[in-house]
């Protein structure tokens, strides 16, 4: 790959880095203390805050901010710091402030993710890998979303909250409780609906792993029994499958938290 491709109109703050065979828009904006991988692409307008960390092969839209202050009234101007993985597409007016010294300085975002318009992340955020966030979903500060979580439009997530691997938020939906794995989560107030079998299908689970979830979800959602109850007897039984285990373990942590959600304690 060859060198950068920097528009005449860009502006780009020393001592930023920029691996090669990149490319930055017109008006694009580099702030200082900055890393960008090989192959990413910024697009016209866009912003890229300081110490700010980013990998190989990433497009930012036109327009958008990443790497801005925290939006915290305690946040007096200390170093913290956004690191961002590669090969997620960022799209226009999407908005990922880095960390606070309340959490360890850093928002994190995986691989491979796709952040569709207007998509907030703030402060001290977690994103795993291939995650869709669609227009205008909103996260909170301090929120982890775990791989391959699907957050649909115009949902908002409240700060600390978990969303488990592989599920799925309904658009327009708030969400104040950890969601857990595998499952559809939407409505006002949100309510855990279904398991995600169009998801974890796409992901290539078997009809058995559906099946098994699909029936603990039944005792765990549908049963008016205790739920600590329940879930004693699924990790108790023989047929325990991987992806069971893992929302028994899922449950059970956000059991120990506080208000529904685990990492709030």
């Amino acid at each position: 790959m060859g060198a950068v491709e920097v528009h005449t109109t860009a502006v780009v703050h020393p001592p930023a880095e920029l691996d090669c065979g990149g490319e930055v828009g017109p008006y694009a904006v580099i702030q200082e203390n900055t890393t960008i991988g090989a192959g990413t692409r910024v697009g016209p307008g866009a912003v890229i805050g300081p110490n700010t960390r980013m990998g190989e092969g990433n497009v930012v839209y036109p327009n958008a901010s990443i790497g801005a202050d925290p939006q915290d009234l305690t946040y007096q101007g200390e170093a913290t710091f956004l690191v961002i993985g590669d090969h997620n597409r960022i799209r226009e007016f999407v908005t990922v402030n880095r960390g606070t010294q309340k959490g360890d300085g850093f928002t994190r975002v995986g691989n491979g993710n796709l952040l569709m318009a207007c998509c907030h992340v703030a402060h001290d955020c977690l994103l795993g890998d291939h995650i869709v966030m669609a227009n205008n979903a909103l996260l909170a500060g301090h929120v982890t979303v775990e791989d391959r979580a699907i957050i649909n439009g115009a949902a908002a997530v409240q700060q600390f909250t978990t969303i488990g691997r592989l599920s799925y938020v309904g658009g327009l939906t708030r969400i104040v409780h950890d969601v857990p794995p595998f499952m559809i989560v939407e409505g006002n107030p949100s309510k855990v609906r279904k398991v995600n079998t169009v998801g974890l299908r796409r992901n290539g689970y078997t009809e058995e792993q559906i099946s098994a979830l699909r029936e603990a979800h039944r005792r765990i959602y549908r049963s008016r029994r205790p739920r600590a109850q329940i879930l004693d007897e699924l990790e108790g039984s023989e047929d325990l499958t991987p992806e069971v285990a893992e929302l028994s373990r899922f449950l059970r942590k956000v059991e120990r938290g506080a208000r529904g959600r685990s990492r709030e304690v």
